[in-house]
Formats: C-alpha cells, structure tokens, sequence
C-alpha cells in the first residue's frame, strides 16, 4: 500500500514537472476544456436561476388560482375564433360571482397601458392593472410600504394607485412614495401602496413588479377608449386540491352566464398556472439541449487536444520512460504517470472555466436571473477529471507498453 502511494506521489510531481516545462503548450490545450466547462457551469446556473425566479413569480400569483378569460393563453384553437367571442363584462361578473360558491375570492381585471409620471420622472408602457379590493385576496402580494386600495376605494372609483416594486423603483429611487401624487396617462393618483419584489422576468409585462394597479371603476371612467376591452375573472380555489372541483364548477357557471345551450362549444377560457409552466419547461428544455449539445462538442474537441499532445509528449520523452522501465518502473506507473499529467491539465482547465462561468454569472445576473449551485462545482470538477482520463488513456497505455530497449536507442 504504502508502495503504490509512494508511486502515485511521485507520478504526481513528475506530471506538475512536465506540465510546468511546456507552459504555454498547456495552456493551449486547456482552452477546450475552460470553454467547455464555462458552458456547462453557466447553463446550469442561468436555467437554475430563471427557475427560482418563474417559481417566485408563480408563488406571488397563487398556485391556486384559475384565470377566466375571453383569450386561451396556450392553445391550437384558431386565433381568428377566439378574437370572434364576445368581450367579457363586468355585469357577466356580478352574475358569475353570484352563481359560484367553491371559491374563496373572485376579482374581475382590466388592464390598459399608460405612461406613468411623476415630477420629471416618468417610466412607458406601463400595463395598469384595474381590479377591485378582492383582487388582494387572489394573490400572495406582500408591501414594502403602504397598502392595497380599500373597498370603499375600489366601488367609489378613487384616483388611488399600487405601485409594483420596479415602478416604484423608476420614479421614487430615494423617497418614500406613499401619498405622493403620481399621473397616469394625464390623471393624478395618490399612491396608498408599493409591492414587495415578487414577480419574474419571465412574466413579462404581467410581473407583478411591472404594474401599477388602481380599481377596476377608474379605468372605466378614465381610459375606456385605450382599455384592452375585455375583462378576465380571476378565481381562487379554496386550496390547492380542489381547483379541479373549482374549474368545474366555473366553467358551469361560466356557462349559464354565457347562454350557452348544452351542444354549444365554450366561448370562453378557463387559464391555469400549469399551461405556463409546461411552456416554460419547453423552453428551458430546449435551452438544456443547445448548452449540452455545446458543452459536449467543446469537451469533445478539448479531449482530441490533449489527446494529441499527451502523444506528443510521450514521444518527447521516450528516452526517460526507457530509462526509467530500465531501472524498474513498472507499467502501472507509466500509465499513472501520463494519466494524472492529462488530468491534471483538464483539471486546472476546469478551475479556470469554473471561475470564468462564476464572473459570467455575475455579469448575466444584471440582466437574467442566475443561481450558481455547490452541485454545478462539483459537475465541473468531475467533467475535468473524467475527461482527462479519458484523454490521456490511449496515450498513458502507449507510454506503458514501450519496450525499453527500443526507448532507450530512441532518437
């Protein structure tokens, strides 16, 4: 035992020996390695980043909750015959609100864009989010300063207004903004209330974080020409394991409500967290795909590399590795010798990759969400050793097998 581990230590400072003497041939045979590893460290901290972030968006939303609405959000239905329903309304409301009784909260939405203001401050495009006092209770929102708009707010129509994070963020970066009065599309609003961070970037234009919401009456009475025209029903079921027993008994209401005769097709949609998370997977997939198939074709190219130049190293060295079979090294550790060389070299590869994918992260995170993982290390590190062995393999064997006296009389 204490042999072996005598000819491991020795082999060790033999290969840091010879990778030392041919710096920059060394370094040149890392690239593919430091690029492979960089892909594959980067890929799976950007995908375990846009994960957390979708995760913490849907959570702010309400797992439970079911979206009723004019529109399918992901369907093969043909566009042309949705856009032919009819607009949802919100006396369609009143009566669906009446007619249900799973639920444990109903809000009706409305949203418009609008250019939002505020002294010389302003942000674009921003969707406002129109909705009553009940809308709260169909998400998970929580407030870093403020409140949401009370119901006497929301039935009397006032010009009060809840600022998402980012917008809050755009107009007040250094002030507190609650009573401030801010315009929208030329209106004043006082704002009661600013979001906790709780959206995704995922979510679009629809996160959270992106909006500002007011009641549903005053954007009625304010922008009703430049309203998206449609309202949509959002519905909370009681708890997670009743929103089957929940969208059952929407869609039958969703029906009376409509007029609907029993051979008639629905003309409305009943909209679920779980259509855009199957989206979402497919994209993630198919980013999952691209960085492997990239990842591979890197550490393919890296491990051809150093393949080549392990053969040429041990055709440098034939003459040592006669003399040192002469003396009585045995085969195993010639192999070991050549074997720990190629790994060593990926291996400092794969450091170099794994800081340049952590610096990357940093700099992506600026602008896509990215969560380096203690399993993405690891994954590296073993990608770097085992593709060093499998390099220096072919190369090590050769090494091994040389006939001394033929090394020895090598030129």
């Amino acid at each position: 035992m204490e042999t072996i581990f005598l000819e491991i230590k020795e082999a060790m400072f033999i290969a840091l020996r010879a990778i030392q003497a041919n710096k920059v041939r060394s370094i040149l045979t890392m690239l593919g390695i430091v690029i492979g590893v960089a892909s594959v460290v980067l890929m799976t901290t950007a995908i375990k980043g846009i994960d957390n972030s979708f995760q913490k968006g849907m959570s702010a939303l309400g797992s439970d909750i079911l979206y009723v609405d004019k529109w399918a959000w992901f369907t093969n239905t043909d566009w042309w015959k949705m856009r032919n329903r009819r607009n949802m309304t919100m006396d369609e409301y009143n009566r669906f609100k009446d007619l249900v009784k799973l639920p444990s909260a109903t809000a009706p939405t409305t949203t418009t864009r609008q250019v939002v203001k505020y002294q010389n401050k302003k942000v674009d495009g921003v969707f406002i989010n129109g909705s009553t006092a009940d809308y709260l209770k169909t998400t998970n929102f929580t407030f870093a300063q403020g409140r949401f708009y009370s119901d006497i707010e929301g039935k009397g129509s006032r010009y009060v207004a809840v600022l998402g994070s980012e917008i809050a963020k755009g107009l007040f970066p250094t002030e507190n903004a609650i009573d401030k009065i801010i315009k929208l599309g030329g209106q004043n609003f006082r704002v009661v209330g600013v979001l906790d961070e709780q959206g995704s970037f995922i979510l679009g234009s629809f996160n959270p974080d992106r909006q500002v919401f007011i009641p549903i009456g005053t954007i009625f009475k304010s922008f009703t020409s430049q309203s998206f025209g449609t309202i949509t029903f959002n519905v909370k079921a009681p708890s997670p394991t009743l929103v089957e027993e929940t969208k059952d008994e929407v869609e039958s209401a969703m029906r009376k409500v409509r007029g609907l005769k029993f051979d008639e097709p629905n003309d409305f949609s009943i909209n679920q967290q779980e259509s855009l998370k199957a989206n979402i997977d497919k994209i993630v997939g198919v980013i999952q795909i691209a960085g492997l198939f990239i990842t591979g074709l890197s550490l393919f190219v890296g491990a051809i590399g150093i393949m080549n130049i392990m053969f040429v190293s041990v055709k440098e060295r034939t003459k040592e590795i006669g003399v040192r079979k002469a003396i009585g090294a045995k085969r195993r550790t010639i192999l070991g010798q050549f074997i720990l060389e190629s790994s060593f070299i990926c291996l400092f590869g794969g450091l170099i990759g794994l800081l340049i994918a952590v610096l990357l992260s940093m700099a992506v995170n600026q602008v896509l969400p990215t969560s380096i993982q203690y399993d993405s290390v690891i994954l590296a590190i073993s990608i770097s050793l085992i593709t060093g062995v499998v390099a220096g393999f072919a190369p090590a064997y050769t090494a091994a097998k040389m006939d001394p006296v033929d090394a020895l009389r090598y030129e």
